[in-house]
């Protein structure tokens, strides 16, 4: 199962994978049970988590990046039905995020979707936006010449 293809509905708990496409919607694979159900486009919205962004004091980043802190980090990760300990958990592990626009049940989404994750052995992966890897080029030019 690749990372890619992991998607958040709404209306709908827990991670699921993209399992293929009909006229009107998805089929989608839940990672909990293996279960495979059709979701329409027109009363569901879909997101992919290596689309979604996290609200930080400077720029925001993708989700993969947090996931990645989160993996890296010796922390234990806490249960997500406890929100102060998954704020304290946060604030030590991915400290740049904005605590006043991420809010409790989006960290604990994050705590959920991250043990799912792991459980199933996914490997995460930061795809960096076109946008941003030109910037990033261009910065590294401008930091050639002025040497």
């Amino acid at each position: 199962m690749e990372y890619s293809k992991l998607i958040a509905v709404t209306g709908l708990s827990g991670l699921y994978e993209i399992f293929g496409k009909k006229g009107e919607g998805i089929l989608v694979r839940s990672l909990d049970d293996k279960s495979v159900k059709f979701v329409s486009s027109r009363s569901n919205t879909f997101s992919q988590l290596e689309s979604i962004e996290v609200f930080t004091i400077r720029e925001n980043v993708k989700l993969a990046k947090v996931f990645l802190a989160m993996d890296a980090s010796k922390e234990v990760v806490p249960d997500e039905k406890d929100a102060k300990a998954t704020k304290e958990y946060f604030t030590i592990v991915f400290p740049d995020l904005d605590f006043d626009r991420v809010y409790a049940s989006d960290m604990k989404k994050m705590v959920r979707w991250f043990k799912s994750i792991k459980q199933h052995a996914i490997t995460i992966e930061l795809i960096e936006d076109e946008a941003d890897e030109v910037d990033a080029a261009e910065e590294t030019k401008d930091e050639t010449s002025e040497a």
